[in-house]
Parts: structure tokens; C-alpha cells; sequence
């Protein structure tokens, strides 16, 4: 990370959007991912980074080994700017990598001996998995969790659509995170990288402005 760069780039934001980047940042977390599995409907996870985005999710990944979509852009409502996207071909890939970086398998389905939400312990770093409303999630994904959590419902319908499980589901365990004694924070060094990105989404003519920056480092 070249901080004089960085620095550099901050200096063409407005006053507020550093603002908004820093108070942004200071609420993003890593200690929980979500992961959507080959979710036809496109609009859905769409929707669902929206939400990720909303409740402070930094990383969503889309497992696409029979469908493979862009996202809805106008459904993410400019959420895939802030948003980093991991794309992986098959549900082993996937959960290979989550498991590298020490998150834990968690199926949301309405079956199985599901937890209920309220009762999901939030210290242990989570991936959440969703399916289809239709199909729910593939047995692969369920053979591998290492638990199972499911939204209470008291109805006659026994599910939701994915993009309203997802907001549910977020909006709760992050809260009980931000009320616990977990260090959910990103690192420094992490905030630097993101703001990097944004900043280089944010202004316009970044990568003319980064190749005077070094010309002139040069002199």
C-alpha cells in the first residue's frame, strides 16, 4: 500500500465523502460472510449484496455451478461498488477457501435441526449459506455445514424469498455482534486497502491521476 498515493487520491474527495468513507469503514466487518449458491432469480442477489452492504458485510461470495449471472444493478443500487464479490465455480471451492480463513459452514434452512436465530452465537467467525427459495440449498453445502440456522416462523409458509432471509438474518447477528465483546473491527490495514478502492471508484480520471502522481515522483 503506498500511503503517499493514498493520500494523494483522499485529497480530491469532498470533506463529506472522507467523512462518509471513515464512518462507513469504522462499522465494516469480516467476521461474518454471506454466500449465495446458484440464485437464478438475479434480482435476488442483488438485493442480497444490498443488504450486505446496508448491515456493514464487506464480502459477499456467489457459488455459480449451474448459473452464471451478473449482477442486477439497478436491484445492488450501487451496493457492488463497496461490496468485494469472490465468484467460485463449485461449492467445494468455495467452502475450501472460507474454511483457509477460519469461518465456520452455516446452512440456513427452515429444516434439518436447525438453531433459531436468536440463538446463534456470534463469537465464532460465520459464513452464511443461502439457497433458492424453491430448491433451498444443495446437499453438498448441507454435507459440509457445521451447523444449521433457521429465521422462527409461525405461519403456514415454511420459507422466504433468500433476499428477505438474508436481511433478517444480517440485521441480527450483527447487531448481537456489535454488542458483544468481539473484535469485528477490519484492521487498519484493511481499511486502507478499501479506501483505496472506493476512492479510485469515487473520482473520476483515477488512473490518469495516479500515473502524474508518479511521474512527478520521478522528478
Amino acid at each position: 500500500m503506498d500511503l503517499q498515493l493514498l493520500d494523494h487520491l483522499v485529497s480530491f474527495l469532498t470533506d463529506r465523502r472522507q467523512h462518509l468513507f471513515k464512518k462507513v469503514l469504522s462499522e465494516r466487518t469480516r467476521h461474518f460472510t454471506v454466500v449465495t449458491e446458484d440464485v437464478y432469480q438475479l434480482h435476488n442477489t442483488s438485493a442480497v449484496m444490498r443488504s450486505c452492504d446496508v448491515f456493514g458485510i464487506q464480502d459477499l461470495h456467489v457459488i455459480e455451478e449451474r448459473l452464471g449471472k451478473k449482477m442486477d444493478r439497478e436491484i445492488a443500487m450501487g451496493a457492488q461498488k463497496w461490496v468485494d464479490i469472490y465468484r467460485h465455480k463449485n461449492v467445494d471451492n468455495c467452502v475450501t477457501k472460507l474454511r483457509q480463513e477460519g469461518y465456520q459452514i452455516i446452512a440456513t434452512t427452515p429444516h434439518n435441526d436447525s438453531q433459531l436465530l436468536h440463538d446463534f452465537d456470534v463469537t465464532q467467525k460465520a459464513a452464511f449459506f443461502f439457497g433458492t427459495e424453491r430448491d433451498g440449498l444443495s446437499e453438498e453445502v448441507i454435507k459440509n455445514a457445521d451447523g444449521f440456522l433457521k429465521i422462527p416462523m409461525y405461519g403456514f409458509t415454511e420459507s422466504l424469498n433468500i433476499s428477505v432471509s438474508a436481511a433478517i438474518i444480517l440485521q441480527r447477528v450483527v447487531t448481537k455482534l456489535k454488542q458483544s465483546e468481539v473484535d469485528w473491527q477490519l484492521s487498519e490495514e484493511e481499511k486502507q486497502v478499501l479506501t483505496m478502492e472506493w476512492t479510485k471508484k469515487t473520482i473520476k480520471s483515477a488512473d490518469e491521476i495516479i500515473e502524474r502522481f508518479y511521474e512527478e515522483k520521478k522528478k
